[in-house]
């Protein structure tokens, strides 16, 4: 099963660098993947659809530059951050790398201490929840260090799945989910799930919060999925 844990994209070609990248995003709590070259970050950035990218510059065949333009020009990726970490630091390859689409950029040698806190303030955007930020949609509130949620003052007891539903949709309030992408998020890339499973948690998820005689705040959008609002 898919959890909150979030997921980083260490896109390094020299293996020291890439070592110490690893060991300190994973003692933080973060699920680590990595690559070596551009190509290959590609093909994981498809696979995989890491929450964060942290992408060298200087990379062997397809440069980082040029991963990042990739990047960003699929909609399904624009809003997945990515950080630019590089030996360049003039402030000309830093405008370059910020208008390619990177959305900031760590000139090497760089303190870790930083680039972590880096890395967490933009999950705070993008992912809050993954970071321990409360997610609040009108009067539902969703902790998600301490796994409570609470509508109108009232502590709603939900699933771990309902949780993770509730979750997306409170990351991002009035965003259409298909099916095919709540199963990728809430229960993972590498399980295999029917699609009507999803409309079963959606059920479980809408009466859970409407238990205390609140209104359904699910949107079914036909042929397209739900939103949240």
């Amino acid at each position: 099963m898919a959890d909150l844990q979030p997921s980083v994209l260490v896109v390094e070609d020299e293996p020291a660098q890439r070592e110490v990248l690893v060991y300190n995003l994973e003692s933080e709590g973060f699920r680590v993947l990595t690559a070596a070259d551009g190509a290959e970050a590609l093909l994981l950035i498809e696979e995989e659809r890491p929450d964060l990218i942290l992408l060298d510059w200087m990379l062997p065949g397809t440069s980082g530059i040029e991963v990042c333009r990739q990047i960003k020009i699929k909609p399904e990726f624009r809003a997945t951050p990515v950080i630019m970490i590089s030996a360049r630091s003039e402030e000309v390859d830093k405008v370059r790398g910020l208008e390619t689409g990177a959305d900031d950029y760590v000139a090497k040698p760089y303190s870790l201490i930083e680039l972590l806190a880096r890395v967490k303030a933009q999950l705070r955007r993008s992912r809050p929840a993954t970071v321990g930020e409360r997610l609040t949609f009108e009067d539902i509130t969703l902790d998600s260090e301490t796994h409570r949620v609470t509508r109108g003052g009232e502590e709603l007891k939900l699933g771990p799945t309902e949780f993770r539903l509730l979750s997306t949709f409170m990351e991002k309030p009035g965003r259409v989910w298909s099916r095919e992408q709540l199963l990728n998020r809430v229960w993972g890339r590498d399980i295999y799930v029917d699609t009507r499973t999803v409309d079963v948690h959606i059920g479980r998820l809408r009466k859970a919060l409407s238990r205390n005689g609140g209104s359904d705040p699910i949107r079914t959008v036909r042929g397209a999925g739900y939103a949240l609002g």
